[in-house]
């Protein structure tokens, strides 16, 4: 059962440009949280052909949190939309790292281009 206080500890905030959104997350993406990201970003597909998830403030992810992910870039993906995520943490970097999914979910932005809104 997930448990209500990692959903609490997770927030996230929407800015929109155009076709654009830069999704800014707080917290902890674990168990919990994951459908709280899920229901906040699966709206913006195909509305936003680029959704990129600021994850700087993401202390810490677990295996649900990188199904919500991987969920979302799918979805994304289906959609018409392209699903990237910026900023990374250690924990977070390795977790992508050790699943593979790194190169996947990470580009240009992550190697110190700067996106701009």
């Amino acid at each position: 059962m997930p448990d209500a206080t990692a959903a609490n500890s997770f927030t996230l905030e929407v800015e929109h440009k155009g076709s654009k959104a830069l999704v800014h997350c707080h917290g902890r993406l674990v168990a919990g949280a994951a459908k709280p990201l899920f229901d906040g970003v699966k709206p913006l597909i195909p509305e936003c052909k680029l959704i990129v998830l600021d994850l700087a403030d993401v202390k810490s992810m677990d295996s649900m949190g990188l199904g919500a992910l991987v969920r979302l870039y799918v979805s994304a993906s289906g959609g018409g939309s392209r699903l990237e995520l910026i900023h990374l943490g250690k924990q977070v970097r390795e977790l992508l790292g050790l699943t593979h999914l790194l190169s996947v979910l990470t580009d240009m932005c992550e190697q110190g281009v700067t996106m701009r809104f």
